[in-house]
């Protein structure tokens, strides 16, 4: 007979702290005037100065610091559609990965592979010989959450509240169907324009990909973790 855990499951916060981030990021960009916003976003931006198509040029990033700018990046948004859109999602495959994954390995999954989604686009980009971007946002990471949730949890319902004219109702999908109505909007934001699109299809599926990497290596650790509750 299998005894119940005594342990009570925390309650989350790494997901309202990386909305919160983000969100604040953005209300401070907003209230710049215009020089200032485009100074910062050139400055927090993910490697918006460095051209990368030589090896020689690799030393400039790292003199200037650039590499925070690979981190800092995922929290800034382009416009508010842009934050809400990322920040909806974020709460929905967020809250549930970081129970199942506990905060640090969320954040953790969260961080790494957004930045290293930034740095696989950016680096793509330079050698394919595209136009400098400005790369900014939270879809690479968020990108990585979805695959690491699918991965690990293939069969997973997800709950949210649904406004339904004056009552808000619970109701319970299938994690694939959030999934594609996330692919579903990526693609509408990724082809604005053609060099956009490049970029965010870098960004989207590098991140795809660092995050199935990253639940093989957490798996074993999940599944100890969701056994003692």
């Amino acid at each position: 007979m299998r005894v119940p855990s005594r342990r009570r499951p925390s309650l989350p916060w790494a997901t309202p702290l990386l909305v919160l981030l983000a969100m604040t990021a953005f209300v401070w960009l907003a209230n710049l005037d215009q020089v200032d916003r485009a100074g910062a976003l050139l400055k927090w931006g993910t490697l918006s100065e460095a051209n990368l198509s030589a090896v020689r040029d690799w030393s400039s990033v790292w003199t200037d610091f650039s590499p925070l700018s690979l981190v800092s990046a995922i929290f800034i948004h382009a416009d508010w559609l842009h934050l809400l859109g990322n920040m909806l999602f974020l709460v929905i495959f967020g809250l549930p990965a970081e129970r199942a994954l506990g905060a640090s390995r969320f954040l953790a999954l969260f961080l790494v592979c957004g930045a290293l989604s930034n740095l696989a686009t950016v680096v793509a980009m330079s050698l394919t010989g595209g136009d400098r971007l400005l790369l900014v946002g939270a879809s690479g990471a968020i990108s990585a959450l979805i695959a690491a949730f699918l991965l690990l949890f293939p069969k997973a319902r997800l709950g949210f509240v649904l406004p339904l004219g004056l009552y808000l109702e619970f109701v319970r999908v299938r994690a694939w169907l959030m999934i594609g109505i996330w692919a579903f909007i990526q693609g509408l934001f990724a082809y604005v324009g053609p060099a956009f699109g490049m970029a965010a299809w870098w960004a989207h599926s590098s991140g795809f990909l660092f995050g199935v990497v990253i639940a093989r290596l957490f798996r074993a650790s999940v599944a100890r973790r969701l056994r003692e509750y």
